[in-house]
């Protein structure tokens, strides 16, 4: 999917075959952004089984997902009980954001794995016996963050256990495991920054530290990627979908009654400071929310252990079942007549996943009332789960190859006649979508019209006759004007173009 996972696969693949561990590079260029444990963890999966393809670039980060599912359990199991340790972990499994990007192949489920884990075994020192364990651990798994993605890999985890301990009133014993957990910090984070500085210096500093770190959280201008500062409260909203409604229901009608414990604190306090910490940088981006999911599921692991088990909070959240499934009713519904309402090729687009969509949501809709209805709660939270593990286990495909329609699909099929003809690829003034590079394979030539410097390179190539260029389809007039050219693959939103 473009445009982070064929960008970074492409990267995990080049490091692959070329054995350097350290430096990464992107389209033969260096690239400073991002620290390499995403990339070790896709060599090792490439390693593993023997080929590179969508399955071994997906399966790490799915397994980051399984593996934080299953710490939420023992978590859960340890500190309260085992049937709430089984409904926490189920709920962050079928949350949808967190489901979404634990398949796809980018480093935002890696970071957030690592923060998840420094941060839930941190809250177990509160509480277990080896203490000391669960403090290196939190150091461990602090450095392992810092190795996925910098800076915030520090700053979240140390942050949160900094406001649990003043909580708890464990600070100052807290310091005790600090040397020992700082050398393991480091002993982690350290070599692979000191062998960069090394080699790159100060072209590592101006670019990682300063430019994709300091730069970034404090100004958008990187990446044009600035948001209000309540723009993940929004995100947390839809992400949070299907176990969001009755967090808001209980939450507004029923606050007082919920029980507060030291663990429910502790995950009130991480949820919060994590929120605050990434609501406070310029740079927004939906991945960067992800942390909080671990805490968000602890969080409401309390309310439905009690919704189940002792028909607490049955009327705010038997409430939602019946909007919420009156909602799926009335769309599955409508869904029957949208060829009536939606353009020809919008529904054409969609037909593939439109039986699919209705009849799922159908189901929801009705069993969720009557399991309400029926006072069958346990129905209630095997119905919430389950749309989103049917819908995570069957439409993922689906929804791959909708959105590949629009516009991905002619990237794919350009890049391998480049491919399959040894052409050289241009892709003129577009944004960089490296679909056209993962599945090329081979360096890609990216050029701007309104760059005197490329477009004198591009002059340059049109010279060599084995030069194919991809173009989207609303700058085709403007392209029209400078050259003559043959159309060798019309696409729906490109077109790959021989130059005469």
């Amino acid at each position: 999917m473009d445009v982070d996972e064929t960008r970074y696969v492409s990267m995990a693949r080049d490091m692959f075959h070329s054995k350097d561990f350290l430096t990464l590079y992107l389209n033969g260029e260096y690239f400073f952004e991002k620290p390499p444990l995403y990339f070790w963890g896709e060599c090792l999966s490439f390693a593993i089984f023997g080929k590179i393809n969508e399955f071994t670039a997906r399966f790490p980060v799915a397994l980051y997902g399984t593996l934080s599912t299953f710490l939420v359990y023992f978590v859960g199991k340890k500190v309260v009980c085992r049937r709430y340790g089984f409904i926490s972990a189920v709920i962050l499994a079928t949350t949808l954001e967190f489901v979404i990007l634990a398949k796809f192949a980018i480093l935002d489920i890696v970071v957030t794995t690592c923060i998840g884990f420094s941060i839930m075994f941190g809250i177990l020192s509160q509480f277990a016996r080896r203490k000391w364990l669960c403090w290196y651990l939190f150091y461990a798994f602090s450095g392992f963050a810092v190795m996925a993605k910098g800076i915030p890999g520090f700053v979240v985890p140390f942050a949160v256990m900094f406001f649990i301990t003043l909580a708890n009133k464990t600070f100052k014993q807290s310091l005790k495991y600090m040397p020992v957990g700082f050398l393991i910090f480091f002993l982690i984070v350290l070599p692979w920054h000191l062998i960069m500085f090394k080699i790159h210096d100060p072209l590592f500093f101006d670019e990682y530290i300063m430019k994709h770190h300091v730069n970034r959280f404090f100004s958008s201008s990187q990446i044009d990627r600035e948001q209000p500062f309540y723009y993940y409260i929004l995100t947390i909203l839809w992400g949070l979908i299907p176990w969001v409604f009755s967090a808001i229901a209980v939450g507004i009608s029923k606050f007082k009654e919920i029980k507060m414990s030291k663990f429910l604190l502790f995950n009130l306090i991480a949820f919060g400071v994590t929120l605050l910490f990434f609501s406070a940088s310029s740079t927004k981006l939906i991945t960067y929310i992800l942390p909080v999911y671990f805490f968000t599921a602890n969080i409401l692991g309390f309310i439905w252990e009690d919704y189940i088990f002792s028909g607490k909070f049955s009327k705010p959240i038997n409430f939602t079942v019946y909007m919420l499934g009156g909602i799926c009713i009335f769309a599955g519904i409508t869904a029957f007549f949208m060829q009536y309402f939606l353009p020809a090729q919008i529904y054409q687009d969609i037909l593939s996943i439109k039986w699919f969509c209705i009849i799922t949501i159908l189901i929801f809709g009705i069993s969720s009332i009557l399991c309400a209805l029926k006072n069958w709660r346990k129905g209630v939270f095997a119905c919430y789960a389950l749309l989103i593990i049917i819908t995570s286990a069957f439409g993922t495909k689906l929804f791959y190859n909708l959105d590949y329609k629009f516009g991905q699909d002619d990237l794919m099929q350009f890049a391998k006649y480049a491919k399959e003809n040894n052409k050289k690829i241009v892709v003129l003034n577009s944004e960089r979508r490296y679909s056209v590079l993962y599945y090329y394979g081979k360096h890609v030539y990216y050029i701007s019209l309104d760059d005197e410097e490329e477009m004198k390179k591009f002059g340059d190539m049109l010279d060599d006759t084995d030069v194919v260029v991809v173009v989207k389809e609303k700058k085709m007039p403007e392209v029209d004007k400078e050259l003559d050219f043959d159309v060798i693959i019309d696409g729906r939103k490109y077109s790959l173009i021989k130059v005469r």
